[in-house]
């Protein structure tokens, strides 16, 4: 079991692990996409191993901040496959996160999670994160 950087022969294993957040889309897409994510220097495509499929991933954007000491982490899309679910993969995943995001000087990590994940939202506590109550979005 380990947590290593995505490379592009990972897109069918991330497009089956988005297709389980109601993601629909395509390998294809997935591997359009890829490049430019694994080469933004303020990007992290994570995914977890084990027994040589992956299992889990997680994409995280660094924000660097002007007006604060520290910068931001977000996790953008984060997902353990349905039937590994359970063996502390999200835990270190997150964990993972958490080590990548104080290495690039962020003071916090925030994650948007869909009100109908009711298990992410308990995972999420678990982990120690405390509900914001605000989120704008406008749509371009």
């Amino acid at each position: 079991m380990s947590i290593r950087n995505a490379v592009p022969a990972d897109a069918a294993a991330i497009r089956q692990l988005l297709y389980q957040l109601d993601y629909p889309t395509t390998t294809d897409f997935i591997a359009e996409k890829l490049p430019a994510l694994l080469a933004h220097p303020d990007h992290a495509l994570l995914v977890y191993e084990a027994q040589g499929q992956v299992v889990g991933m997680m994409s995280i954007h660094f924000i660097p901040q002007i007006a604060l000491a520290g910068d931001f982490a977000n996790i953008c899309y984060f997902a353990v496959d349905t039937d590994a679910r359970s063996a502390g993969i999200g835990a270190q995943l997150e964990a993972h996160c958490a080590q990548l995001a104080r290495a690039r000087n962020c003071d916090r990590i925030f994650v948007h999670c869909h009100t109908r994940r009711e298990d992410a939202h308990r995972f999420y506590g678990r982990q120690g994160y405390e509900e914001s109550p605000k989120y704008f979005l406008k749509r371009l």
